[in-house]
């Protein structure tokens, strides 16, 4: 019996289904060997009805006034108790057999060459022969076989067939378990190693042991697939270390300024002063949680949103413009991007905030269009990315060695993080200029 418990498993679904198959082409087998076995069983009953009686009416001779004459045939066979032997209506011979047998007999006789079949007591079937001299029927003899134990055959050749249906399909279920569990095994080891590894040490890798070749392919594939997600661990695990170093600048500064004006006196312009330089941590603090908010909501989502790009980069040239520095947006207006314009301004902003850090006096923000793209192009009147850094400009925790900047440079990689979020990408061309890219709406 096939328990419901091991069908949850690939092994017993296997089965089940090789089972069920089974028994389609066993059912079909069975139906039509019983099938077949009662066309020859009713052929052989016919053809000993017919033989019968052609070997009883080969004993009757006709004279010629119409008289017949029986003789004793070679065998006695042919006059058994199942013949009976009628001159017209009337019997001639007539066998001890039951009442209702006589009485069907009776019907047959000078009917014409018919069947019949009665079925009490005992299923019977018959056949009348007729014996004819010219075009007229003067005789006829009819043949009776008992059915009995035709459909004993019948019935032995059911069960047995039953029988050997169920015995293969249980050895069919069980072979197909073996088998398939057999075929399995080396999969669940490979199982269970990933599961030692996950908990013991996550760089051990399945390498090139000689294997099938579909288990040597799940093995590559499950290697690249580890590989990549301890690639992301890593990634992650320094963003992470990254963030935490970008947050506690602003949050120490806010800390220092707190704790000195509460333990001395200040002046006005002091306390002027400290209350800039904490509203300028706070702000600084809220941009990069946006900044990283943004990114989470928009990981591994297609961008559905819209903006237009001129109002959405001229209020982030006016919230980063500082001292003498002017940041200046230039381009036609009208331009709209397929990201929403908190997206937009989250990869514009730290672009901005470095180009104000370095530049001289000015900092210009210039849209354009690119085939099917957008493109945000931003270039200041500074000296430039150092060539040390500039192939890891994006980078997280790479930044000037001299530029006197307390972060930790997570800035350029979240703008591009959140650019290819929404489709798009982030660039440094090689004229020193930071182009975003992204996808163009009408």
């Amino acid at each position: 019996m096939i328990r419901v418990g091991r069908i949850g498993t690939l092994r017993g679904r296997l089965a089940l289904v090789v089972v069920l198959t089974t028994s389609a082409w066993a059912g079909l087998l069975t139906v039509g060997f019983n099938v077949v076995l009662a066309g020859q069983l009713h052929n052989q009953a016919t053809s000993l009805l017919r033989e019968r009686a052609a070997v009883a009416a080969g004993t009757v001779e006709i004279g010629p006034d119409g008289q017949l004459t029986i003789h004793d045939p070679a065998t006695d066979e042919a006059l058994d108790s199942s013949i009976w032997i009628y001159a017209g209506k009337d019997a001639v011979e007539r066998p001890r057999a039951g009442q209702q047998l006589d009485d069907e007999a009776d019907r047959l006789a000078d009917s014409g060459q018919r069947f019949a079949l009665i079925t009490d007591p005992a299923p019977t079937r018959l056949f009348a022969l007729p014996i004819k001299v010219g075009h007229r029927q003067v005789a006829t003899v009819v043949s009776a076989v008992s059915l009995d134990p035709y459909r004993h055959v019948q019935r032995v050749a059911l069960l047995a067939s039953l029988g050997l249906a169920v015995l293969l399909l249980a050895g069919v279920y069980g072979a197909t378990r073996i088998l398939v569990g057999r075929a399995l095994a080396p999969m669940t080891a490979m199982s269970r190693q990933a599961a030692r590894w996950s908990a013991e040490d996550e760089t051990q890798r399945f390498g090139q042991t000689h294997r099938p070749r579909e288990l040597a392919a799940l093995a590559g594939n499950l290697d690249g697939l580890l590989d990549r997600l301890d690639a992301v661990l890593r990634h992650e695990q320094h963003f992470t270390e990254e963030l935490s170093h970008e947050l506690r600048t602003p949050l120490a500064l806010i800390t220092a300024e707190t704790d000195l004006l509460t333990v001395r006196p200040r002046t006005p312009t002091e306390r002027a002063l400290a209350y800039g330089r904490i509203s300028d941590a706070s702000a600084r603090m809220s941009r990069i949680l946006e900044t990283l908010l943004t990114a989470a909501r928009s990981r591994g989502l297609p961008s559905t949103g819209r903006c237009e790009l001129r109002p959405v980069a001229e209020l982030a040239a006016a919230r980063c413009a500082a001292g003498d520095v002017t940041v200046t947006v230039v381009g036609p207006p009208g331009l709209a991007a397929g990201a929403g314009a908190d997206v937009v301004e989250r990869i514009l902003a730290p672009l901005l905030d470095n180009a104000v850090r370095y530049a001289t006096r000015s900092v210009q923000v210039e849209l354009a269009v690119n085939r099917a793209q957008v493109v945000l192009r931003v270039t200041d009147d500074g000296p430039g990315v150092e060539p040390a850094v500039r192939d890891a400009v994006f980078e997280p925790g790479r930044r000037g060695s001299d530029d006197g900047h307390l972060g930790a440079g997570l800035g350029l990689a979240l703008a591009r993080r959140l650019a290819r979020a929404a489709g798009g990408d982030l660039q440094l061309t090689s004229g020193g200029a930071f182009e975003i890219r992204l996808p163009r709406v009408a």
